[in-house]
């Protein structure tokens, strides 16, 4: 009789330890890399010429609105990183829409960062181009698309393919972003998205002015440009911006001055070493937004100190 109470006494106890052990925290699923950046532009058979002639890349399908018109159009850099461009809805207006990360799982994303208060949608959506998506809002406003490559999407249904013109680069590097107040984007970026801060860079020594943030399972990385009072339109689209890798800018600058293209570029090219000390030429679309054409390593091959400079704000 008093094993049989000890018994129960001990199945109570153990019930009561599970009842009110505390759920776990569901996992982070990788982020692989940068997957896109999606654009305004205002002429959109300007900017194929800057993005398709001049910079080389392919454009593997578009989207069309029910009356036929474009709804966007697709430039290809790699098999996982594209630019999108949209023709604008509103003229003289920032430039970029959104930016987007590449992950693993897209559902398990969505119910993690759930668990970390990000507001999430229900469920996991479905792009007209078939991979698993959805969106959220980082601390500046900026839209970021989680994204999910899927085996009969049209991305990995084009490997191999619109990869054969002249591209300038196979990859961006980075993706530039304005950023108000630097802690909340940490928080947001590097706390739960698990981002890491690779380098920091001041123009001043004073005041800092780049934080750059790599994905935590890829090399890409974000770049957040940081700012004191909110930039103009003209300013934004030098912030807002696309780098594109390039493993020797002389080489990249010739082909540029070469290309049947040239004349889309109005501003002068010059090649110069960076803050990071980083050999790079800065191009701009007809709108205004820049692509950074940058070589990876240091004109020395030895790391940049980061800045110990504060934030503007």
């Amino acid at each position: 009789m008093n094993r049989r109470l000890l018994t129960s006494a001990a199945l109570i106890a153990l019930g009561s330890a599970l009842f009110a052990a505390p759920p776990q925290t569901p996992k982070r699923p990788k982020i692989l890399g940068v997957a896109h950046i999606s654009l305004a532009v205002h002429d959109i058979e300007q900017a194929r010429i800057f993005y398709k002639d001049f910079l080389g890349f392919g454009e593997p399908f578009k989207l069309d609105n029910a009356d036929g018109s474009l709804a966007l159009t697709f430039i290809k850099v790699n098999e996982r990183q594209y630019i999108e461009l949209n023709p604008e809805k509103k003229a003289n207006t920032d430039r970029l829409l959104h930016i987007s990360i590449e992950v693993d799982d897209a559902e398990a994303m969505r119910v993690y960062l759930a668990s970390k208060g990000v507001k999430v949608p229900e469920k996991v959506g479905k792009g007209r181009i078939k991979n698993s998506n959805f969106m959220i809002t980082d601390p500046d406003g900026h839209l970021v698309e989680v994204v999910q490559y899927e085996p009969d999407g049209w991305s990995m249904l084009s490997k191999g393919k619109s990869l054969d013109g002249p591209r300038l680069s196979n990859r961006i590097a980075h993706l530039g972003i304005i950023v108000g107040k630097l802690e909340p984007s940490l928080k947001f970026y590097g706390e739960i998205l698990g981002f890491q801060e690779i380098w920091r860079g001041s123009k001043t020594g004073t005041v800092l002015d780049w934080v750059n943030m790599k994905v935590p399972d890829g090399d890409d990385y974000l770049e957040f440009m940081l700012y004191d009072k909110f930039p103009d339109l003209k300013t934004l689209g030098s912030l807002h911006h696309i780098c594109l890798e390039v493993p020797d800018i002389d080489k990249a600058a010739a082909a540029v001055e070469k290309s049947p293209a040239r004349k889309i570029q109005t501003r002068p090219l010059e090649v110069k070493t960076g803050i990071n000390r980083k050999r790079q030429m800065n191009l701009f679309d007809p709108d205004g937004t820049r692509t950074e054409l940058m070589e990876p390593k240091t004109v020395d091959g030895v790391p940049t100190p980061p800045s110990k400079a504060a934030p503007p704000r």
